[in-house]
């Protein structure tokens, strides 16, 4: 047993209000540099919907993520045979039109301009060409248009579904849509990393946060086409390839990075897990109907003595093994088990988990009335607008059961708290909902605290991140401490 830590996040979905302030202190923060224009490190995305960059989750387009051929995991879109082929183009990378072409606004137009009778306006150029441009896109272009039959109609995930189910989606009486905001999943088996020639990406070894060693980089931007998630982006001005760094800097000094500090909703959580890094090839050849469950199998439980042996051994402080029995991330994806991976099927293993959002009850109309499927306050889940189906193509690998679970859990936790509260529930609906959920009164009222009256230092266990013993051990850390956090160590010297 090889045990590790790792920084893991949860996103609650079903707090989330699309308030995209997430994204904005993570662009005003790290991407506000040339080149880095176009780059937006968290997004809120709304789905149904094609995302950013468009379809990301089109794997026949990107070939992302992993596959399995003879038994072992292999990458999709590179490997050494490939590397060298498509030295100076890659065919599944995301181009400018996948992306967007970035802006600014001619400012002066709006002191320079003539006297006349209209207002003056500040005409969207390219930061690109620097010539006037129609803008077509955006990184949230979609926002709210869930329904949309220009956005939302070419979400791959409703390729399972069938006719009829996608015209029920685009009825108007039906219309549903969630917010799903991403950042770098920092995973355990991650692509991007496999894929770079050069070595550049790595995982820091005491918390599992992936870089990119900016000296290292080459731009081959084989990590670019190798992440599912299409979170590693290409700065043309510096020739590297950039990412989210889950802000350590600030983790290392005890504070939640800016995403999750900013985040309106407080739907964001981040804590250490222990997981044993032995089981990452195995799980990662078992069909994908079994991925959800062996990653949980990887998690180990931090109460467990032969697992706090391990860790000791290993070299985890004992304050670390501490913030693991603390986290929250453990508690929503091990023993509550209603925080579930995005795309586990891509193999992975992500360790930002999401706890999928309730959706309301189905209508249709007949005539000028509209009718609900269910009168009741609390509707089954199955009479949702939003198919499980669908739902289970993002968190269930297709496979409907874990998210039927989690979703069950959480209606039986609002049945609870409403027969506590209002009244209006009797409490053998509540207690009866609670069995069928498989939770306790004990364990609804943990999640129902952790998620609607959960404190700063609830959502955020940081665990002491002892660089002390990580800066560059073969140097002394007197004459490198200036270095360390994100920078270059020697500044690229390229374009203007």
């Amino acid at each position: 047993m090889d045990v590790r830590s790792q920084v893991s996040m949860v996103f609650h979905l079903d707090k989330c209000i699309g308030c995209h302030t997430c994204s904005i202190a993570c662009k005003n923060v790290w991407t506000d540099r040339k080149g880095t224009e176009y780059m937006w490190w968290n997004n809120v995305e709304t789905k149904p919907g094609t995302g950013y960059p468009t379809a990301w989750e089109d794997q026949d387009k990107y070939q992302g993520g992993w596959e399995i051929k003879d038994g072992k995991p292999q990458l999709k879109s590179t490997g050494p045979a490939k590397v060298v082929a498509n030295i100076f183009h890659n065919p599944h990378q995301p181009s400018m039109d996948d992306y967007y072409e970035p802006w600014t606004y001619d400012y002066q137009e709006l002191f320079n301009a003539p006297e006349g009778d209209d207002q003056p306006v500040a005409k969207p150029i390219s930061m690109v060409t620097g010539e006037p441009i129609d803008i077509k896109a955006g990184p949230n272009w979609d926002d709210d248009l869930g329904g949309s039959e220009v956005y939302a109609k070419n979400d791959p995930n409703l390729e399972t579904l069938n006719e009829e189910q996608r015209q029920q989606l685009a009825a108007v009486e039906r219309l549903v849509f969630f917010y799903f905001p991403r950042i770098c999943n920092h995973c355990l088996n991650p692509s991007c990393v496999g894929s770079c020639p050069s070595g550049a990406l790595y995982k820091r070894g005491e918390d599992g946060i992936v870089l990119i060693d900016q000296k290292r980089c080459r731009a081959w931007r084989s990590c670019i086409a190798a992440c599912p998630y299409k979170k590693t982006f290409y700065n043309w001005q510096t020739g590297k390839s950039e990412k989210c760094i889950l802000c350590y800097p600030r983790l290392e000094t005890g504070q939640a990075p800016a995403c999750f500090h900013s985040c309106v909703g407080r739907i964001r959580y981040l804590g250490v897990l222990l997981y044993d890094a032995d089981q990452i090839g195995p799980a990662a050849a078992l069909p994908d109907e079994e991925l959800i469950e062996a990653q949980r199998d990887m998690i180990l439980n931090p109460h467990d003595p032969e697992v706090i042996a391990a860790a000791r051994a290993g070299g985890i402080h004992d304050d670390v093994i501490e913030s693991a029995q603390k986290s929250p991330a453990y508690r929503f994806v091990k023993e509550w088990k209603i925080a579930l991976p995005p795309h586990i099927e891509y193999r992975t293993f992500p360790m930002l988990f999401y706890v999928p959002p309730m959706s309301p009850v189905q209508a249709s109309r007949h005539g000028d009335l509209v009718e609900h499927v269910s009168g009741n306050l609390f509707h089954d889940i199955d009479e949702s607008r939003l198919p499980i189906e669908y739902l289970a193509n993002i968190f269930g690998a297709g496979h409907e059961a874990k998210v039927r679970y989690a979703l069950r859990k959480q209606k039986a936790v609002r049945l609870y708290r409403r027969a506590l509260t209002v009244g209006d529930v009797d409490d053998a609906t509540a207690a009866r909902a609670l069995q069928e959920a498989d939770c306790s009164p004990e364990e609804a009222e943990a999640i129902y605290r952790l998620t609607a009256l959960c404190t700063f230092d609830d959502r955020f266990v940081i665990p002491p991140m002892h660089r002390e013993e990580a800066i560059q051990m073969m140097e002394d850390p007197h004459e490198t401490k200036a270095s360390t956090g994100f920078g270059f160590v020697q500044a690229p010297r390229r374009g203007l």
